[in-house]
């Protein structure tokens, strides 16, 4: 099949459109174009309750104030919290609406702006520590979150504020001048992310200036003193540079991974901005090696913020599992990927990302997000930073749970509506100028049952491309109850035809458990759900060793049991041998429940695991 051109899915508002302000649409929407999402379900609750108790919880004056004093001498990252929060309110803003939510993103917006300095400065750093520590990194931040609040509302304030701020960098760095790679930890990386929002400014203002400064860090970040992320493509992240334990926090340490992938989705952006394929192939290149050196079975990595070769080192417990900003700049790079390929590969690491590793790092009511979520123990709330009430992935999770209704369905220029994730949700859309609505009515990923039901005034020819994932081996389509042939795993299926109202497609995706099993460690995966044991569930120890019995294709028969708890989404049942002894021992029920689900009351008396013990049969051990 041919890859689908994916574009960014284009205006994801509110239903009901006349609660958005005219003043914001400052740009006509295609003739193409989705008008309107709605997610509903477990996934849908959990995003309002991101939105409502996280996003507009935080306290904007605090993130703010940050920026009426530059009085910063201890290289400290408060100034990366407003444009994490602010990318973050807009997303939500764009899916739900909410006035009280917008009136905060103009509040605080209008606060930054005001709080710029005669020279263009904005930041919190002392004049004569611009430059150290995070001071780039958080400009990084100001300048993406006044670009949202542009494009959003059309507030020219607010460009002309990002563009002073740039302005006001670039006579500090560039030929002749400070290097990129100088200006912050991690070989510079922190500093060198800052080619994102540089893009986008070229993009918005047509200013060659910026084009030229974003090669520049390009350039500059491959001279001796820095990552040299090109030249570096081929080397495994996690050995590009010696690393101790003496310089884990510091200049040196090149392997940060929250950093280094933020500096590839610059990458992207330029590889768009100037045509240099060459450029998204060295980050395609890269995110194959990350996901198969460190992403792990729940779609995330990193230990300490680091990259250390965690794909293979994942069943033993390690300091700082997961940071979520990881899992969220992964989910990005992979999201970037997908709109410039159309490739299903990318769409399923965003999945199983979405579906583990961010979901578990949420508190069951939204209040929170967990900094770190380790595969086994308890969650634990992270630190507050900065002197804030706030920490780096409280502001920037919800950029994750944001970026679901915009990606879960794109819009391509050639009348083709691409559904990339399944989950219970209605999208609608202008197809050729007439008006659509798709209901997909699921239980998905609980059961791999999906059903997908037309409604429109009069008949519309679509091509709607329909993601298989690359783990449903047997993936059946029906049209009006017909089969369609030739549904092959880990691609799009397009079905081009005249669709009218009441037409449905029904989708049966393989929901088979398979055995995951690395040394003498296993663990179940279910779809794109990971389980996991938890003490909740009182059916014996987590801890103990199991012996699970497979068919020939390493798939373990489980059902599903109704959870006995409403703090868990999902919970399966299966027979196993537990312990080392077989002699008058019965074989007994074990359940899981789904990862996102384990530990997620945050109470330490709590126990989950997700690899678990294998009992060592020796008849079997041909070592």
């Amino acid at each position: 099949m041919k890859p689908i051109s994916l574009l960014p899915a284009i205006a994801i508002m509110l239903f009901g459109a006349g609660s958005i302000h005219p003043c914001k649409a400052r740009q006509q929407a295609p003739m193409d174009a989705i008008t309107s999402v709605k997610v509903s379900g477990h996934v849908g609750k959990k995003i309002d309750l991101c939105f409502e108790h996280r996003v507009k919880a935080l306290d904007i004056h605090e993130m703010v104030d940050v920026f009426a004093r530059q009085d910063e001498k201890h290289n400290k990252w408060g100034s990366e919290f407003w444009g994490k929060w602010i990318q973050g309110a807009i997303g939500a803003y764009r899916y739900n609406g909410d006035e009280q939510l917008f009136r905060l993103i103009q509040e605080s917006s209008d606060g930054i702006i005001g709080h710029q300095l005669p020279d263009g400065y904005i930041g919190n750093y002392d004049r004569t520590r611009q430059l150290q520590g995070w001071d780039v990194w958080g400009r990084k931040y100001v300048m993406l979150g006044l670009l949202e609040n542009y494009r959003l509302t059309g507030n020219k304030k607010a460009l002309k504020a990002a563009c002073r701020l740039l302005d006001y960098t670039m006579t500090q760095i560039g030929q002749n001048k400070a290097h990129i790679y100088d200006c912050g930890l991690y070989k510079g990386m922190a500093a060198a992310s800052i080619l994102e929002p540089v893009v986008y400014l070229f993009n918005e203002t047509g200013k060659r200036k910026y084009l030229d400064f974003a090669q520049f860090i390009v350039n500059d970040w491959e001279q001796p003193g820095g990552p040299c992320l090109i030249a570096k493509s081929d080397v495994p992240v996690a050995q590009r540079f010696p690393v101790t334990k003496s310089n884990w926090w510091s200049k040196d340490n090149g392997q940060k991974a929250y950093e280094m992938m933020s500096c590839y989705v610059g990458l992207l952006e330029l590889s768009k901005a100037t045509g240099r394929t060459d450029y998204a192939d060295i980050v395609r290149k890269v995110v194959r090696h990350i996901e198969q050196e460190e992403i792990n079975i729940c779609g995330s990595g990193a230990s300490m913020e680091c990259w250390y070769g965690g794909h293979n080192r994942q069943t033993q417990t390690s300091f700082h599992t997961m940071e979520t900003c990881v899992g969220f700049t992964w989910m990005q790079l992979n999201n970037k990927l997908l709109q410039m390929t159309g490739d299903a590969h990318y769409a399923d690491n965003i999945e199983k990302t979405f579906y583990n590793a961010i979901l578990a790092a949420m508190k069951e009511d939204g209040s929170q997000i967990l900094k770190y979520t380790p595969l086994e123990g308890h969650r634990m709330e992270g630190e507050l930073q900065c002197g804030l009430h706030i920490n780096c992935c409280n502001a920037n999770g919800p950029r994750a749970f944001a970026m679901i209704p915009s990606l879960l369905y794109s819009m391509h220029g050639d009348s083709r509506l691409s559904i990339n994730l399944y989950m219970p949700s209605q999208v609608k859309a202008r197809v050729g100028g007439h008006d659509i609505c798709i209901e997909q009515v699921t239980r998905y990923p609980a059961d791999g049952h999906v059903s997908l039901s037309f409604h429109m005034d009069q008949p519309v020819q679509m091509a709607l491309a329909l993601r298989i994932p690359a783990w449903s081996q047997s993936t059946s389509i029906k049209v009006n109850g017909q089969a369609t042939p030739n549904v092959q795993s880990g691609t799009y299926l397009t079905l081009n035809r005249q669709w009218k109202e009441g037409d449905k497609v029904e989708l049966q995706l393989d929901m088979r458990t398979h055995l995951v099993q690395m040394g003498q460690m296993q663990a179940l995966e279910r779809g794109p759900i990971v389980l996991a044991r938890d003490s909740r569930l009182a059916d014996g120890f987590v801890d103990e060793s199991l012996t699970l019995t497979t068919d020939s294709l390493g798939c373990v028969d489980v059902h599903s049991v109704e959870p006995a708890s409403s703090a868990m989404w999902m919970v399966f049942e299966t027979n196993a041998l537990t312990g080392p002894y077989k002699e008058n021992v019965t074989v007994r029920p074990i359940r899981f429940c789904d990862f996102s689900s384990a530990g997620n009351t945050w109470d330490p008396s709590v126990r989950y695991r997700v690899w678990l013990p294998q009992t060592l049969d020796i008849r079997l051990d041909h070592r």
